[in-house]
């Protein structure tokens, strides 16, 4: 994959800001994967730390690090003398790339996917925008970079999600705004698995995916901020027709 793309896997790996290692890793995904699939429920206190090293087969320091990071990632409050206890839905970070991948794990990634794609609905025609005043020859390389590669893969749907991932990634980057261009790292794995639903559900062919691409880009290159915006408006919208399509179709139950 692209420079971009290798820079993006870093970033996501840091998203949560706490890795998974050792013995304390069980804890935090064991428990983590629980609590996102509803298994233990808002306001509900964990099993006491006794308990948790009995099923899990570590010591009390592993699991006191692991709740350490859980309530980090806004999962669980931890009182003393009352216990662990699980947070709202609303307070956590739904950005933690662990958090993300809980989803799909449990079930639930179609949820995080209806709402990222909203959220790009909003953000990534403004990065375009930016990326039109701001990109640098290096940006636009790594724009032309996933392009073509994205023209190289029509018939393979793996590498062309990856090489689309690259192409939006590189427009945050070009944006030469630190927030935009770290919420497309962090939410890079789940672009990615969006992208791989919508194209398996599409009979579009893909050639003509990449030519609206390109029109960002050509846009982006002409230093074009309104052409930009709504290129990759179109874009966005069309990949969220394609992701809905695939999803059952419904706007219920949390579509846009």
């Amino acid at each position: 994959m692209a420079d971009i793309a290798a820079d993006a896997e870093r970033n996501s790996e840091r998203g949560s800001g706490y890795a998974m290692r050792g013995l304390q890793a069980k804890v935090i995904d064991g428990i983590g994967r629980q609590i996102v699939g509803g298994t233990y429920s808002t306001g509900e206190l964990l099993p006491k730390e006794a308990e948790l090293t009995i099923e899990y087969g570590v010591s009390r320091t592993s699991v006191r690090e692991g709740m350490r990071v859980l309530a980090a990632k806004g999962l669980v409050d931890i009182r003393q003398k009352i216990g662990t206890r699980v947070r709202p839905t609303e307070a956590w970070n739904v950005f933690d790339s662990d958090i993300l991948r809980w989803h799909t794990e449990v079930g639930r990634g179609d949820v995080i996917m209806r709402n990222l794609v909203e959220v790009r609905q909003i953000l990534e025609p403004a990065a375009a925008r930016l990326a039109a005043g701001r990109a640098s020859m290096d940006d636009l390389r790594r724009m032309d970079d996933a392009l073509q590669s994205m023209n190289r893969h029509p018939g393979d749907r793996e590498e062309y999600a990856h090489a689309d991932v690259d192409f939006h990634l590189a427009v945050y980057a070009a944006s030469h705004n630190v927030l935009l261009r770290q919420f497309g790292s962090v939410v890079a794995d789940f672009m990615y698995a969006s992208f791989n639903v919508q194209q398996a559900a599409s009979d579009e062919d893909l050639r003509v995916d990449a030519e609206t691409h390109a029109a960002v880009y050509h846009a982006i290159d002409r230093g074009s901020g309104e052409a930009a915006a709504e290129a990759m408006l179109r874009v966005v919208l069309d990949g969220k027709s394609a992701l809905i399509k695939a999803l059952g179709g419904s706007r219920d139950a949390g579509a846009r």
